[in-house]
């Protein structure tokens, strides 16, 4: 991957909507040859997917959760079954396996209190492998950025 592959990269975490022809003057190249690159970033799978953005306030009252999940042994059978239903709930919008203190970091979205307590219903206290977890309610969303960074090669 190069620099102008890069270029591109950076361009279209901002706006994936952006036409070939203005892509291709944004980062400098033939309308061809840019296009020739972006699918290539496709067929590698660099580009995962194209997705729209919305904003969550602008649907309607949103609580965002971080929840610690701490399990109780760790065996991969175990993980695997957890990460099934987690991966099955759409309140998770993130998941993490981390180290540490913890096993999981979820990033949880959810309409009100009573949705969160159904979701912990359904995801977390139904798995009997789950210790304990910790929630940490978020009061604002101070940034949020899809942009993977990077770095100069």
């Amino acid at each position: 991957m190069d620099r102008l592959d890069r270029r591109i990269l950076d361009t279209l975490q901002n706006d994936s909507s952006l036409t070939n022809q203005a892509l291709a003057e944004a980062v400098g190249l033939s309308p061809s040859a840019c296009l020739k690159r972006v699918r290539q970033l496709k067929a590698e799978g660099v580009i995962e997917r194209e997705v729209a953005l919305l904003a969550p306030e602008k649907l309607g009252t949103s609580l965002h959760m971080v929840v610690e999940v701490t399990m109780e042994r760790d065996q991969k059978d175990l993980y695997d079954r957890f990460l099934k239903r987690v991966l099955a709930a759409p309140e998770v919008t993130q998941c993490y396996k981390v180290t540490g203190e913890v096993d999981f970091i979820l990033i949880v979205m959810v309409a009100d209190m009573d949705a969160y307590d159904r979701f912990c219903d359904k995801v977390l206290y139904a798995d009997a492998n789950m210790r304990k977890f910790r929630t940490l309610i978020s009061r604002k969303r101070q940034k949020f950025d899809t942009r993977v960074f990077l770095p100069e090669p």
